[in-house]
């Protein structure tokens, strides 16, 4: 059988440790659990016949370090994998990216320090005399704690949400640094690029929202299918959400306005499933689909209650009824604030 080049690269990428203080590689044992989840996603259990038990789901509330199958070996099953179906490689590339962020957020959690009287003291000058002294640095220590694990989420999903999607329907991402999508006022300078797929330039939103933000920031949404149109590119926005609001109806008008393309709510899920092909479209809608719109769906107006309890050794945070334990280590991560997707995104699933 063998890998190509490709394939071998992928290979590589997958078990590579990666940059960052919380990097994660992944093991023989883990890649082996992964093929075997793609194995009975794609129904291919006749080819693997060593998985014919289901693996345990990739989303529950089982650790993820005991997500592994110890025994076979695990670049023997890459190989049959790649040999049996169309775009096994992505779809191996995509889930365990996926599985890989997910993992290092979990260490994240772990480790994340918690502020210091340094960072949140003088914070205190707005709300001090409303508590008592003790409750507020308190209150303060889980603010900041809230706000940092926030911000790394909003890092990782920079290297996960829109790469992962780019790559399964058969484009790339194309941070400004890198992006043939120029603005019109300054061209030596790149635009963000969700995804590149030939000369069609894709902007993906989960859901467009009437919420204030800036209007510098704003101008350049409504900018963005200009540029696009300037530079070559046919501008295609895909929103997941249907939800309507004046902000997206002002979005839309500016993608039609320049000639391009609007997929909103199930049309942008098909279109999608459409450009990915049949072996893409199942991860989309099991990996990216089902969690994103089960998350949608469950979101209530009304806030639920929320406990936060911490010890030396864990923290517990209850929601409604739901509560998530994180084991806490020692450990001070390389912390790098990232509002845009960085330059290297589309190299944490394939070179």
């Amino acid at each position: 059988m063998g890998l190509t080049k490709a394939q071998a690269t992928i290979w590589q990428k997958v078990r590579s440790l990666g940059n960052g203080g919380q990097a994660v590689r992944l093991s023989d044992p883990v890649c082996s659990y992964l093929i075997a989840v793609i194995a009975h996603d794609l129904k291919l259990q006749d080819s693997f016949p060593e998985f014919a038990k289901p693996p345990s789901p990739f989303f529950s509330n089982q650790p993820l370090v005991e997500l592994s199958i110890d025994g076979p070996d695990a670049k023997c099953l890459f190989e049959r994998l790649v040999a049996v179906v169309d775009d096994a490689d992505t779809y191996f590339a995509c889930l365990a990216a996926l599985h890989k962020a997910r993992l290092k957020y979990e260490r994240i959690l772990s480790t994340q320090p918690m502020p210091t009287l340094e960072q949140v003291g003088p914070r205190g000058l707005l709300q001090y005399g409303k508590l008592k002294a003790g409750a507020l640095a308190g209150f303060l220590f889980w603010r900041k704690w809230f706000f940092d694990i926030d911000n790394r989420a909003g890092q990782e999903t920079g290297y996960l949400f829109e790469p992962i999607i780019a790559h399964a329907i058969g484009g790339t991402p194309a941070p400004a640094r890198k992006s043939p999508v120029k603005r019109r006022n300054d061209a030596t300078k790149g635009r963000q690029v969700d995804c590149l797929v030939d000369d069609s330039a894709y902007e993906f939103k989960i859901r467009v929202t009437i919420a204030a933000s800036g209007q510098g920031r704003w101008q350049e949404e409504l900018d963005f299918p200009l540029d696009c149109r300037a530079s070559g590119f046919t501008p295609i926005l895909v929103c997941m959400d249907s939800t309507a609001n004046p902000k997206l109806d002002a979005l839309i008008k500016a993608f039609e306005a320049h000639g391009g393309k609007v997929y909103i709510g199930d049309a942008a899920w098909n279109h999608l499933d459409d450009v990915a092909g049949k072996t893409m479209a199942v991860f989309l809608d099991k990996y990216v689909k089902a969690p994103i719109k089960d998350v949608l769906a469950q979101a209530d107006d009304q806030l639920p209650n929320l406990i936060a309890e911490s010890s030396a050794t864990y923290i517990n945070i209850t929601i409604g009824n739901d509560t998530l334990r994180i084991d806490r280590k020692e450990g001070i991560d390389d912390i790098e604030e990232i509002d845009d997707m960085p330059d290297d995104a589309a190299e944490e699933i394939v070179d």
